[in-house]
């Protein structure tokens, strides 16, 4: 059975459904942010656990297709090792969920953060929009407009 879902489930179907399966939880984050399906199945552990299980998933195909995980941390020993391991198809994969997790999980702090302070959805739109894209840049707009809702300076909360 393991064997017939590797065979379907390759590195590449994989991709192309993360990226199809990423989408809904993005739609439901920027149109929806104050609506119970996104408190319950977006802004919660749920698409963090589907997510995790899904590199669990590949850590188990590349180990049993014998691919050196002890190579990837050289990807801390100089630029030119990181490009080297882009062009590895398997750092690549984990690579991509790693960064759509950490970003859809950045999208739900901002919607919870937002109820918080009591920031209109209308705000977070734009940020949002941007942590999808570009994660850390994304945050940062959130926090700016957040200072006049907290009405405080806060660099460590």
């Amino acid at each position: 059975m393991i064997e017939q879902l590797s065979n379907y489930f390759t590195t590449e179907t994989i991709y192309l459904w993360l990226n199809t399966a990423i989408i809904p939880f993005w739609i439901v984050l920027i149109v929806f942010p104050q609506s119970k399906i996104c408190s319950i199945f977006v802004a919660s552990i749920f698409p963090i656990f589907l997510l995790s299980a899904t590199y669990v998933y590949l850590i188990y195909f590349f180990y049993i297709s014998g691919y050196d995980f002890i190579d990837n941390f050289t990807l801390y020993l100089s630029i030119d090792n990181l490009k080297g391991l882009f062009s590895e198809n398997a750092f690549i994969s984990l690579f991509w969920i790693h960064f759509i997790s950490i970003n859809l999980f950045c999208g739900g702090w901002v919607v919870k953060d937002s109820h918080k302070y009591l920031v209109p959805k209308y705000l977070i739109f734009v940020p949002l929009l941007i942590i999808y894209f570009v994660g850390p840049l994304g945050i940062f707009i959130y926090w700016v407009i957040r200072i006049f809702y907290a009405k405080k300076i806060n660099l460590y909360e």
